[in-house]
């Protein structure tokens, strides 16, 4: 009898033995209970009004870009034209292109050109090179007309990686090169890009540009002047994911389609929805942030209009969704585990009263 009022004690308290996961306020130690806010039409309003709209940015070389000029550098190669003197213009021939045709800027920054001598060009501009030289040949032309242009931009690049059609090095040239001009270069996106998060390292810092934003809702804070040595990488977007987890039919990672998802796409699409039998639709859990501090939202959808909610609270990449489960389920399948165990124990006390008699 004993062994029965043991078996009678655990069926009672069935609902604190049931396996899988709950929400419980108090589970973690260490720390203040976790505190829950109810997704409410004011809830909603907010978080779409903060994820739709990106942290303008300060573009460091906005200045710069308002007053652009190109500054020569080494590996360049610039063509100088002096007017009804082709000895000096293209003294190799005429059927030979301006980059063969011109004088090559060396490493150290400097070019010869003939009369003129040895010109340290590397940081100037191509106005403040043909004054040089137009200076330098009234010695020996009188009146000279001289015009000097780059052939072949070699001298400033910028490297675009990751998720672009064509990843490669572009070379910055008289006209401002900006970030969506150096992804335009490298033939845009790859299906797999996650734009919303392209990084530019510089100098040693990396910093984070909203392109989503730039195309969609032109915000050109985004879209910064490049200078030589940058590095633009286009991360792919498998860390873009929503995790669904508890009483669904299919509960999986889902990937977000350009970081964007709302709570009902999620439990819909793809995971089949709730399963009927089980799922406690009044404790819809979205769980956000890190371990240490948690933002917990919960939607009590056992209204239908309250899934209206649903429909236009924002995810985020990582977001955990989590649907719990009925206490009634949850003392069911305590049940289920136990039964055998039970029905052990009557065995062998039927087997043992048989014996004794």
């Amino acid at each position: 009898m004993r062994l029965l009022a043991c078996a009678a004690l655990t069926l009672a308290s069935g609902c604190a033995l049931a396996p899988g996961m709950q929400m419980d306020r108090d589970a973690a130690r260490g720390r203040p209970p976790l505190a829950i806010e109810r997704i409410t039409q004011a809830t909603v309003q907010r978080l779409v009004a903060a994820h739709f709209t990106p942290t303008p940015l300060k573009d460091p070389l906005a200045d710069e870009s308002a007053h652009y000029r190109y500054t020569i550098a080494p590996h360049d190669v610039l063509q100088v034209t002096v007017w009804d003197h082709p000895e000096l213009t293209v003294p190799t021939g005429q059927f030979r292109s301006p980059e063969e045709n011109g004088n090559p800027v060396e490493e150290d920054g400097t070019m010869f050109y003939p009369h003129v001598g040895l010109l340290d060009v590397a940081g100037k501009t191509v106005a403040e090179v043909r004054n040089i030289i137009t200076t330098r040949l009234t010695r020996v032309i009188p009146n000279p007309q001289v015009d000097v242009r780059v052939a072949a931009f070699r001298g400033k690049k910028v490297a675009v990686t990751g998720e672009v059609t064509a990843p490669s090095t572009v070379p910055i040239t008289d006209v401002p090169l900006h970030v969506q001009d150096a992804l335009a270069a490298a033939k845009g996106f790859t299906p797999e890009a996650d734009f919303s998060r392209v990084s530019l390292a510089r100098a040693g810092k990396t910093y984070v540009l909203n392109l989503q934003s730039l195309y969609e809702s032109g915000d050109l804070t985004q879209n910064w002047l490049l200078q030589d040595g940058d590095v633009i990488n286009v991360p792919d977007r498998s860390l873009n994911k929503v995790f669904v987890l508890g009483e669904v039919r299919v509960p999986q990672s889902k990937l977000m389609v350009r970081g964007r998802m709302t709570l009902a796409e999620a439990l819909i699409d793809q995971t089949q929805g709730f399963d009927p039998s089980a799922a406690n639709v009044s404790q819809i859990f979205v769980i956000r942030g890190d371990y240490e501090s948690p933002h917990i939202f919960q939607l009590d959808a056992s209204s239908p209009d309250a899934l209206l909610l649903a429909t236009q609270f924002p995810l985020r990449p990582r977001d955990v969704v989590f649907v719990s489960t009925y206490n009634l389920t949850r003392y069911n399948r305590v049940i289920l585990q136990i039964l055998p165990t039970i029905q052990g124990i009557w065995q062998t006390y039927d087997l043992v009263n048989r014996i004794t008699r």
